[in-house]
Order: C-alpha cells, then structure tokens, then sequence
C-alpha cells in the first residue's frame, strides 16, 4: 500500500480479517453520561484478541504479504500491544515474528509475547536503540518489518474499528480515540471522514506524551523525545504517513495527566466493571475534563486495550 487507504481499502482490510478478528461489543454506562450530559458509546477493543485493537492493523499487514515475504518471517519494535498483535496474527498463520521490546515493557505485554511463540530481543527503552535492532535483525533474518503504525495496511486495519463503530452506532456526532504514533487515530478519522460529515474527531494524549498535540499547534511533527507518562501504549511519536491524515481530519487533541488518567481507568472499572489499561482510559478522561465540549451529543469512544501490568498499577 503506498497511499492514504481509500474506503474501499479499508472495506477489503474489513472483509480480509474478518475470520481472524472478534467484532467487539459496544457499551453504554448511564452514569458515564450523568457525568457528562452527554450519551456517551464506548467500543471496548479490551476484548479484541490479543487484547487491543492493535491485532487488526496487524492482522491486515502480515494477510497482505507475499507468500515468499511470509517464509522469511516478520519483525517490529514495540513496547507491548503491537507486539502481542504481531506474535500471535504470525502463530495463528504459522511465521515467525521477532519483536524487539524495550526493558522498561510491561511484564504481562512481554509474557504474553513469549506465549505467543515470538522471538523477543530485549533494547534500551530508546526508540533509537529499538530501531536499531530492528535493522539488524532484518539484516541478519531477512524478515519484513511490520511497523506498529506508520503503514498505510496498518492503519486500514485500524480504521475497521470505527466503521464497525458506525455500523452499529448510527447517529454518532463525535468519536474519540487516544493518539500515540497514531496509527488508530488517523484510521478512525479517515473512517469517519469517508462514511460521515457528521462526525468531528478528537483525540485523547498523555500530558507527558503530548507529541501529536504539539505537532498539531506547530503544523510539524514534533517528535516525542522524553515521554513520561504511564499511559505506556502512547510513547511514541507520530510517523510521516500518520501525521498528514490526523492534521487533515482530526478535530481537537486533549491532553489529560496521569491522575486524570487513573482517575478515569478507575471510573470505568468500578462502574462498568470491565479491565482496560492506562492507554485506553486516555480518551475517557480527556471526555469527563471537558464535558462541554461533548455535552448533549452522541460521543462514542473508543477503549484501546485491556492489557494492564497490575503490578504497576498504585491508584
């Protein structure tokens, strides 16, 4: 794929993972939407295989290789959801993955890796020294590399998520999803750009990962140098591929902190009694810090992930 996904592209990516995905249940809280005068939809992509939405842009990238490019195998860098995304779409297809994770990856996310059968080359917690590795493998392996989010078959499969969302959820006015490298976010907007006029986009960012925020004031990606947040699923910067189609598209970025942030993942497991991770309750609580901007609208969110290191977590 070697241009922005068209509607059509991203129907074929629906209709190319559709035996391997799970379509996820949407659910609503009607204290969520006491809270926040509005009627609040959250697509909960915690229950996708592999535990994030990340398994649908893999999905879609490794059923679009060659049979030759399948032999020699695949490999990415990621601190965990892609990761497990990659390893098990490859055990499911029978290839082998080598995933380089930083040493700072939460325990569950490399455990879950290792299960899957994937190779795991620990690195520095540097996008430079993961990239690096990255470079030697394929050097050494062969191997194709599956980015976890700047490919266009990447973000076609992520866009599915939202379409799925609409299907299902007709009269959204507004949907909401976190922004990392931006691979969800900018797939998510395209699905919502091609199917509705109707429907602005926002997006949810750790005040400590504020990367796309600030590449959207300046109108070039900043790149994200020293993240600290412990939303650890959104540390990276925006790629060259997903920063134009979230400029283009995207109607607003919320910066949250990692209080707002725990707050929110709390909200949501005391309430609607489901596990998501700190990633995932990024778009919940950039929602419940601004509820006027959603108050009596249809808002569907999107719940990234479900994958938490609990040993981690301190509310």
């Amino acid at each position: 794929m070697t241009s922005i996904p068209t509607l059509e592209d991203i129907k074929l990516a629906a209709e190319k993972i559709r035996p391997y995905v799970r379509r996820t249940p949407v659910f609503t809280s009607q204290t969520f939407n006491n809270w926040t005068g509005s009627k609040i939809f959250f697509k909960t992509e915690n229950f996708q295989k592999g535990g994030a939405f990340k398994f649908r842009g893999a999905c879609n990238t490794v059923l679009s290789l060659t049979d030759e490019e399948k032999k020699m195998g695949v490999t990415t860098h990621s601190s965990g959801n892609h990761a497990q995304a990659l390893a098990l779409v490859s055990k499911m297809v029978g290839i082998k993955a080598y995933i380089v994770m930083p040493s700072n990856a939460p325990k569950v996310k490399k455990y879950a890796v290792l299960g899957y059968g994937a190779e795991v080359i620990e690195c520095e917690p540097t996008l430079q020294a993961r990239e690096a590795n990255v470079k030697k493998i394929i050097a050494e392996k062969g191997s194709v590399l599956v980015h976890p989010y700047n490919d266009y078959r990447i973000i076609a499969g992520q866009a599915t998520c939202a379409m799925e969302f609409i299907e299902e959820i007709r009269d959204l006015e507004i949907m909401v999803a976190p922004v990392g490298g931006g691979g969800l976010l900018a797939g998510t907007s395209l699905t919502c750009n091609y199917i509705s006029d109707k429907i602005d986009v926002f997006a949810g960012e750790p005040e400590g990962a504020n990367d796309a925020f600030l590449s959207l004031q300046k109108g070039e990606i900043v790149p994200s140098l020293n993240p600290d947040t412990i939303a650890d699923g959104l540390l990276t910067s925006l790629g060259d591929k997903t920063f134009p189609i979230i400029q283009k598209h995207v109607t607003e970025i919320i910066t949250v902190s990692d209080n707002e942030i725990l707050d929110a993942m709390k909200k949501v497991w005391e309430r609607m009694k489901i596990i998501i991770e700190p990633s995932s309750a990024v778009p919940v609580a950039a929602v419940l810090k601004n509820p006027d901007k959603f108050t009596g609208k249809n808002v569907g969110i999107i719940l990234s992930g479900g994958n938490v290191d609990l040993e981690n977590i301190r509310f």
